[in-house]
């Protein structure tokens, strides 16, 4: 829908860490959160990678036979979507009347012990309006999180907002940032962990930046897209690096080497609000969506500053599933009629595919 006047947003980024692996308190804390945002004037709460129940923060630091209590800690406090803690954040956006995405970790409903790195939207009516998972887990995150799909790889409307969302790496991700772009997003959310531990481990190389890589991938899709950006990252306490760490003094301080970092940035790639580093806080900031009309003058390449002739890019949104099951369903009128060899004709006629 093409709206004459575009909207102004008053968006929050929440960066804070979570109760390191239990659900519960840590669903408690994000509703003191967003009861804090919202009374600071936001319709718009955003929470950052994983937070519910935590960032599997082990995973780059501890051999993988040292992880299964931590794997297993955090599929025992993960989400099921939908599900009890998923309608419990939906009458959090409710209550406080704010639109609210937040990061989870989501079982699989079909696979005991497959978990997703996955963002959910819910608007102020607490539906769940948007509800991805990450596409592809990140080098070793993939001890913890299976491969997402294209589900919901959409800006949901919001009378005008376009908000689109994507998770961490995905940032990078040049075809994931224009596909939504090309289906109309205005508002972007992209959500970090609390920590990333990547060492080059070769003679003059350098450890990853994580706060230059948010900064870079952020500016670039505000710049590219003309579209504000609401960045959200997890922090990590005391409390999670005590108990990964376990006294190794080497690991706690690589957990506490590369934080995340949160900010807001204008269509321009300006920082409008923050960066805030490392600690606990909630960024502000009002959004003119108009602000993208004359920004688009310069580049516009989901319109006039491309060439569709010339690029083209599919989307494939299924969700994936382990099993389809096709059944030929015999009209009601048919039933009295059936005989035992059309029963049994009816029993062939059942097809199971596996993807």
């Amino acid at each position: 829908m093409v709206y004459d006047k575009l909207p102004t947003v008053r968006a929050a980024a929440v960066q804070a860490a979570p109760v390191f692996l239990d659900r519960d308190a840590t669903i408690d804390k994000l509703d003191n959160l967003t009861a804090q945002a919202a009374s600071e004037g936001a319709e718009l709460v955003v929470f950052g990678e994983s937070f519910v129940p935590g960032f599997p923060i082990w995973n780059g630091v501890l051999p993988p036979i040292d992880q299964h209590e931590f794997h297993a800690r955090l599929y025992a406090n993960s989400l099921e979507v939908p599900g009890p803690h998923c309608d419990q954040l939906g009458r959090i956006a409710e209550r406080h009347g704010v639109v609210l995405s937040v990061g989870i970790t989501e079982r699989s409903n079909v696979s005991v012990g497959q978990m997703y790195n996955a963002n959910l939207i819910f608007d102020r009516n607490g539906r769940l309006i948007n509800h991805r998972r990450k596409l592809v887990a990140t080098w070793h995150e993939r001890l913890t999180w299976s491969h997402g799909d294209g589900h919901d790889l959409e800006p949901v409307d919001l009378d005008g907002w376009r908000l689109g969302a994507l998770i961490c790496g995905e940032n990078t991700n040049t075809l994931a940032r224009f596909a939504l772009l090309g289906q109309g997003e205005r508002l972007h959310i992209a959500t970090f962990p609390p920590a990333w531990a990547f060492d080059s481990r070769t003679e003059g190389g350098q450890d990853l930046d994580l706060t230059a890589a948010i900064t870079i991938r952020t500016i670039a899709h505000s710049y590219e897209g003309k579209v504000f950006n609401v960045v959200a990252a997890s922090a990590v306490d005391d409390d999670a690096i005590a108990q990964v760490a376990n006294g190794n003094q080497e690991i706690s301080d690589r957990l506490r080497a590369m934080p995340g970092m949160s900010m807001i940035v204008n269509p321009q790639g300006q920082i409008i609000a923050g960066p805030l580093v490392a600690e606990e806080g909630i960024l502000h900031a009002t959004l003119d969506l108009s602000e993208e009309l004359l920004q688009k003058t310069l580049h516009d390449i989901t319109g006039t500053y491309n060439r569709f002739d010339v690029f083209n890019l599919r989307v494939n949104k299924t969700r994936h599933m382990p099993v389809t099951v096709t059944e030929n369903v015999y009209a009601a009128a048919d039933q009295s009629q059936m005989t035992p060899q059309n029963e049994a004709r009816r029993a062939d006629e059942v097809a199971v595919h596996v993807n």
